[in-house]
């Protein structure tokens, strides 16, 4: 008896996508090894006709893509929202515009998915410059970031752990993102986070793709240097503007209001309550009325630290309790 394949939803939004990228990347999931996809691609209004006519030639010539081209543009997460809501498929995969996956990657995911019977897996991926050049071998070892595994881990709800493009789930994680609330500023933390909560997640240690860093990344590509360079051409390089970075961009838009969303999410879907979820949300608060220095680390090692965090939590740190320091790097970098 012939083994068929579980369908897998590939999720693509594009915007005024830099052709070469866009072509290497959808090429890449076509040929995947893993064959019963279906790469539902949402173009949010591009103005480059070139994109318009490229997706309209992938969507002629193979009857797995499907492509929605929006009347107005509607901004990266209701973009994400609306891929989400057309899909119908019982696995779902999202994907970035100027990746390039490996043949195997969804073929692994789906395997560690099942084997593990969990709502979520994620992997590593190498990154790659502009030009396609690897800058590095492991995203998840330059970055350090955490490694997951399991369920109900703080680190679901205190942090942004696994980009959307690493990421496989189930359909049921997809129905209850649905709709977006008000809350909703990152669409792969709430969908980790939702599936840590349940039958849980597991991190597939290898690279599966390549991740494109480049000066328009939306999200995770960018490094401290440029968002920090960014901030201080806008708003000036002043204690106050640094205060206003610290407490707003980092702080907050970085960490309180993902957990935020999340303790949003629990509430909604009756999720099981933990109690440290509620102090992390404090621990926030409490963070952004630290006037010049603090040294009660223990909630941060409750919260947020994780094994190899070192390097990480010596810059978390920094930020966190000791802003009059860490000042003096803004003003360096």
């Amino acid at each position: 008896m012939e083994y068929i394949e579980d369908k897998v939803d590939v999720l693509l939004a594009t915007y005024n996508t830099n052709i070469l990228y866009l072509k290497k990347q959808i090429d890449s999931i076509l040929f995947q090894t893993y064959r019963n996809i279906h790469l539902i691609i949402s173009d949010d209004n591009s103005t480059d006709k070139q994109v318009i006519d490229i997706l309209k030639e992938y969507e002629k010539k193979d009857k797995r893509v499907s492509v929605y081209f929006q009347e107005e543009n509607l901004g990266y997460l209701k973009n994400f929202e609306f891929l989400l809501k057309a899909s119908g498929a019982e696995y779902i995969a999202f994907a970035d515009h100027d990746d390039i996956w490996y043949e195997n990657k969804i073929e692994i995911c789906m395997e560690t998915l099942k084997e593990k019977n969990v709502d979520l897996v994620y992997s590593d991926c190498k990154q790659i410059d502009s030009e396609g050049k690897i800058i590095s071998e492991s995203y998840l070892k330059s970055k350090n970031m955490p490694i997951v595994n399991g369920k109900n881990s703080i680190l679901a709800f205190s942090r942004h752990v696994a980009i959307g493009c690493s990421t496989v789930f189930t359909k049921k994680i997809k129905k209850q993102m649905l709709p977006f609330d008000e809350t909703v500023m990152a669409h792969d933390w709430l969908n980790f986070y939702l599936a840590s909560k349940q039958n849980g997640v597991a991190c597939i240690h290898i690279p599966l793709f390549e991740y494109r860093l480049h000066g328009n990344n939306q999200f995770g590509g960018r490094s401290l240097k440029q968002n920090l360079s960014i901030w201080k051409k806008e708003n000036g390089k002043g204690y106050k503007s640094y205060k206003k970075y610290r407490n707003e961009r980092v702080i907050k838009k970085a960490y309180l209001d993902g957990s935020l969303m999340c303790l949003s999410y629990r509430d909604k879907l009756g999720l099981d309550k933990e109690k440290n979820e509620e102090e992390v949300i404090n621990y926030y608060k409490e963070l952004l009325d630290i006037k010049c220095f603090s040294f009660d680390f223990k909630k941060y090692n409750e919260y947020l630290d994780f094994r190899k965090s070192k390097r990480r939590a010596l810059k978390e740190k920094m930020i966190f309790y000791f802003p009059i320091i860490s000042y003096l790097v803004f003003l360096l970098r």
